[in-house]
């Protein structure tokens, strides 16, 4: 599917790449392998929407990140059983 770039305006393409996520309670990071992104081939950015930050934070903040190891691919990390159903602290929506 083709998008346009948030930072050119030009056509982007849907990837996947790796993306490194500091941890909620901020005691460590860990790299999120295939993690859905865009990319530009005009400016060279590559970067994830708005909704694949949010999915992630909200992931992030809503399972037991300890049996969370060093590298996750994204799927593994979605699939994840929640602690909660949402995350009630986001008051965003």
């Amino acid at each position: 599917m083709s998008h346009i770039c948030e930072w050119c305006g030009r056509k982007a393409d849907e990837t996947r790449n790796t993306v490194f996520w500091e941890l909620p309670d901020g005691s460590r990071a860990i790299a999120i392998n295939e993690t859905p992104a865009i990319t530009c081939s005009d400016c060279g950015m590559t970067y994830q929407t708005e909704e694949i930050i949010k999915e992630i934070e909200d992931q992030l903040f809503l399972v037991d990140t300890s049996k969370i190891d060093k590298v996750i691919k994204f799927e593994d990390l979605m699939a994840i059983p929640r602690l909660l159903k949402r995350n009630y602290f986001d008051f965003s929506s």
